[in-house]
């Protein structure tokens, strides 16, 4: 009896690197695919294209999406992003990264500063938190009022938080 052996010429090779629809990396990293076609449309993603046309996606979109997203994270503009990662000068890239981490240094601090007044005004046991020296005097420290009792032109102490 003879055997017959169908081949299959359009199958890939096992050695191909494997690959992901869009809609697989989205769901991956937990995203729409209308936001990796913007990303692609800004030029941080370039996927292959299959014989069909659609998107093919392999392992370096996979960290190139996950890079986005920490930059994103830490508060780089897309077109930051974008330039971070095509710029082939290492020192124009320290600049702009040096340029950034000033940048959240300064919203650290401001951030810190406004968590110092909120645990001041939990602390306070005052009816009304601008009677409170303690709190006048961390208002005065974030740089909200050096007196506060000529912030608002009115004389002694007066309510700015509501009714």
């Amino acid at each position: 009896m003879a055997t017959t052996l169908v081949v299959n010429a359009d199958m890939k090779s096992s050695g191909a690197p494997p690959t992901m629809s869009i809609g697989e990396l989205a769901e991956r990293f937990g995203l729409a695919t209308h936001v990796l076609r913007h990303w692609e449309s800004t030029g941080l993603l370039d996927p292959a294209r299959d014989r069909h046309g659609r998107r093919r996606y392999d392992d370096t979109h996979v960290t190139r999406v996950a890079v986005v997203l920490r930059a994103k994270r830490a508060g780089l503009a897309l077109d930051d992003i974008r330039e971070l990662l095509r710029s082939g000068d290492p020192g124009a890239r320290r600049r702009r990264l040096e340029a950034h981490r000033e940048e959240l240094r300064r919203r650290m601090a401001e951030a810190r500063a406004c968590l110092d007044l909120v645990e001041c005004a939990l602390g306070c046991t005052h009816d009304d938190l601008a009677d409170c020296p303690r709190f006048r005097e961390a208002v005065a420290a974030t740089g909200g009022a050096e007196d506060l009792s000529d912030a608002t032109g009115a004389r002694g102490p007066t309510r700015w938080y509501g009714p």
